[in-house]
């Protein structure tokens, strides 16, 4: 895995050899064109570095590929909460209100028991995301910047949010139970198809996003808590 991305390749070599990383672009808030270029050359013409931007694609690429010590060192932290952040917005401003809008016309559409159902699932995981964000984005990020300008007082670990940690993507499955098992047949089948390829899509995207907290974000924290990274 670690020599199928290189920064020498096209970009279009990597998307083709795994169209999920379409998904990456989206959290980089890089766009599409980039012709004949290679992975380095797009990489630093948006202001990203390539080792990073390769260490995420090979994440999402093999869910058992494990960044190495040497790897983590290459980070900049600064690119790292921007990816991080970048993702969240995507999530909150992007998926999830393009979500709410098709599972509105399904839930006008049927009867209310099961609209009723299918509004307070995803209401519920909304809620869950959002705060899941939020703790990172409050507690977790702080915690580390705290740790850059050599302030922490020792009351925070990232062993804390290790134990706390875990996928936001489960209760996308209840949700898409009611969809495809329960919710009896008849109108807006396509809509039906279509937004459990979306919800699919998301689950999939986050489980790749927990990953790289887990085998990102949490390390490189270790091994600034240990001073092995300054």
């Amino acid at each position: 895995m670690e020599n199928i991305f290189t920064e020498n390749m096209k970009m279009a070599e990597l998307i083709f050899a795994n169209p999920k990383l379409l998904l990456v672009f989206s959290h980089f808030n890089m766009g599409l064109g980039f012709g004949e270029r290679s992975v380095g050359e797009v990489c630093r013409q948006n202001g990203i570095a390539p080792l990073f931007f390769l260490l995420i694609c090979k994440i999402y690429t093999d869910n058992e590929y494990v960044p190495s010590n040497e790897d983590m060192k290459s980070v900049n932290i600064n690119d790292l909460f921007s990816y991080l952040k970048k993702s969240h917005l995507y999530y909150i401003e992007e998926k999830i209100p393009h979500i709410e809008r098709h599972l509105d016309i399904i839930i006008k559409s049927c009867d209310k028991k099961y609209g009723d159902l299918i509004g307070r699932f995803f209401g519920e995981y909304k809620v869950e995301m959002l705060k899941h964000f939020d703790y990172e984005e409050e507690t977790v990020f702080p915690y580390i910047k705290s740790l850059c300008e050599k302030k922490n007082s020792g009351a925070y670990s990232i062993s804390d949010f290790k134990r706390k940690h875990n996928n936001i993507d489960e209760k996308l499955g209840d949700l898409m139970n009611i969809l495809v098992k329960y919710l009896p047949s008849g109108g807006f089948e396509m809509e039906r198809i279509e937004i459990s390829f979306d919800i699919i899509q998301l689950s999939q995207d986050l489980s790749s996003h927990s990953l790289v907290e887990d085998r990102l974000l949490i390390p490189f924290v270790e091994l600034m808590e240990d001073g092995s990274i300054n």
